[in-house]
């Protein structure tokens, strides 16, 4: 069964940066893994929980919502089977809890049904 474990949240000031990690663990095979997105999902207090940015493993192939595009890069390292999300120029409206989440054969990148697997998140407090 696969499993997420995110890593590098943190508080920052307005304009920081950070750098967050999802360890992904328990796939069978590379060919397996190689079928999934990966995807970085945010909910802030109150808020729906958004999709923020994704990457397809198998081609790198990325994805990302307009509030984050020039902000925010997705990245993979595929021998230590870890995604990253390298976020800039913090505000914030970016303070929320931050998800990794996995699904095979997605349809709708940035639709929450679609993932199957979700890690336990990892805290992002962007202060003025």
């Amino acid at each position: 069964q696969v499993h997420l474990v995110e890593h590098g949240g943190d508080s920052v000031q307005a304009g920081g940066s950070l750098k967050l990690s999802c360890v992904v663990s328990g796939y069978s095979s590379d060919s397996y893994y190689n079928t999934f997105d990966l995807t970085w999902f945010r909910q802030a207090p109150g808020k729906e929980r958004e999709a923020v940015a994704g990457i397809h493993i198998r081609d790198s192939s990325t994805y990302y919502a307009d509030s984050v595009k020039g902000r925010f890069t997705v990245s993979q390292d595929k021998a230590k089977n870890t995604v990253f999300l390298q976020m800039n120029s913090l505000t914030p409206e970016d303070s929320a809890m931050y998800y990794c989440a996995a699904g095979r054969y997605v349809g709708d990148r940035f639709g929450r049904s679609e993932y199957t697997t979700w890690g336990q998140g990892t805290q992002v407090t962007v202060s003025l």
